[in-house]
């Protein structure tokens, strides 16, 4: 059980999933850090943070295995959240890859399945899969991530398309592009956005606004968030720490506190002028990622996803 009281924001549906989670970007790549990224998934579960967002790219489904490992025992506790590649997108591929992400992760069923980003492979295709796979018990609510205004159009016209969950995005306070016309569309139509990268991989918090007025907030002005992992090029990682468990707790830590100062944070704490009633409004999910490969950055105003959620990755990639 969760010892940690964590917001949420509604689905369309009206259900309610926390506003800050995990995300598992580069997790699964090294066996030497299983036991790591399992022990801070855990840790994660235990500060409140039960949405956990993974996806079969990461790790080529290492990540999935991870996440399975980790919640083997606490399922019915997780908001679950998976994607299929955009080449996988088809209608048989789809539902394939889906039974194949259910295998790694251990699990009877999806919370919420996204398309990762578009490609060729026609919508409608995907999503009469996603309808396939909620009348089957496999996914309960399917999604998009990486969706333009233009794309989010396109998609509520076709049949059923009004379903979408959410557009899972990067967003954040020096990526703020959707506030033009994205966020208010969605807001229009009530569609919650998931926002991934919500502090840029990190870097947000050495910004001369937001780093001291986030310290700040948490009351802890001498902590030092650990550079996320996320950052760093590919094999350039040392052996794991002799004291892993201590330093995935401490990023955690860090990280479940910085999701409630960058609630609390106000205008005047950023010097950034509110554009419209539409950023306050929408609700936003926040992926954070926390530990020993941070990986989810989320916005989270109002709203959900883990980066130490997943969540920090490039939009084309992620």
């Amino acid at each position: 059980m969760s010892s940690t009281e964590v917001g949420t924001v509604a689905l369309p549906s009206g259900e309610a999933i926390p506003v800050l989670g995990q995300g598992t970007w580069g997790m699964g790549e090294d066996r030497d850090r299983r036991a790591e990224e399992i022990a801070v998934l855990r840790l994660g579960l235990d500060l409140g943070m039960t949405l956990i967002d993974t996806a079969e790219m990461y790790g080529e489904g290492g990540a999935e295995e991870v996440v399975g490992e980790a919640i083997a025992d606490r399922r019915a506790e997780v908001f679950l959240v998976s994607k299929v590649l955009p080449h996988h997108a088809t209608r048989r591929g789809t539902i394939t890859a889906c039974h194949a992400s259910l295998k790694r992760l251990r699990t009877e069923w999806l919370d919420l399945y996204l398309l990762h980003w578009r490609e060729s492979v026609p919508l409608a295709e995907t999503l009469e899969a996603f309808q396939t796979l909620t009348r089957s018990g496999d996914v309960r609510y399917w999604a998009v991530s990486n969706f333009d205004t233009a794309d989010m159009e396109e998609l509520v016209e076709l049949p059923g398309g009004t379903a979408v969950a959410t557009d899972q995005v990067l967003y954040n306070l020096a990526r703020r592009s959707i506030e033009f016309d994205l966020l208010p569309w969605c807001r229009e139509r009530q569609i919650p956005i998931m926002a991934y990268s919500p502090i840029d991989q990190g870097r947000l918090l050495n910004n001369a606004a937001v780093g001291p007025a986030t310290k700040r907030r948490s009351g802890h002005p001498k902590r030092q968030r650990p550079r996320p992992r996320a950052t760093e090029p590919r094999g350039t990682r040392g052996p794991p720490h002799p004291r892993g468990s201590d330093r995935a707790r401490s990023r955690v830590s860090a990280a479940a506190e910085e999701g409630a100062a960058r609630n609390a944070l106000s205008a005047n704490d950023l010097h950034v002028k509110r554009r419209s009633s539409a950023v306050r409004e929408i609700p936003v999910t926040t992926v954070t990622a926390i530990a020993p490969s941070p990986t989810a950055d989320a916005r989270a105003s109002t709203g959900c996803q883990h980066e130490p959620f997943h969540m920090s990755f490039d939009p084309v990639s992620r």
